[in-house]
């Protein structure tokens, strides 16, 4: 077995002997590559490499950032004082770092109105250009026209 360790250079030493080195120092004897000739070991504290792997992953997620979706609902007839209420709330979510889902859903015959509709969201894009970036353009997916909208990034 080829033992790899902090403090030295690698050697090749019997099975026996690398269990009796691993017992001396009192540490275990981890297996690190058995595909290789001739195996690769390493003389360490498996309860401490455990502990360190999780303490990395926990760390590793904190420093993650979580998207947030929030979602304003428009109709195709919305009036100016509803639209302004909600551009208000839309900034809002952008300037705090939210992801906006804009939709505007169609009820019954309203569907005639896909223009309304796209016309609303395009509006709302071009009125919150300096706070979001359009991910995603006005599209129809079943009764809904949606658009995605993503913070900008700050300098």
């Amino acid at each position: 077995m080829r033992i790899v360790g902090d403090g030295g250079e690698p050697q090749v030493v019997s099975t026996n002997q690398a269990i009796e080195m691993a017992k001396d120092a009192g540490l275990d004897l981890v297996m690190i590559s058995e595909k290789a000739d001739p195996p690769v070991v390493k003389i360490l504290d498996y309860k401490k490499f455990l502990y360190d792997q999780k303490k990395r992953q926990k760390e590793i997620k904190s420093k993650a950032q979580k998207v947030v979706v929030k979602e304003i609902r428009f109709g195709p007839n919305t009036d100016e004082h509803d639209y302004e209420f909600k551009k208000k709330h839309a900034i809002k979510f952008l300037e705090e770092g939210s992801k906006l889902k804009a939709y505007v859903f169609f009820k019954g015959r309203s569907i005639l109105f896909k223009d309304k509709g796209e016309i609303l969201l395009l509006k709302l894009a071009t009125e919150l250009e300096e706070l979001g970036v359009v991910e995603q353009m006005p599209k129809l997916e079943g009764k809904r026209m949606i658009m995605m909208l993503a913070p900008k990034k700050k300098k």
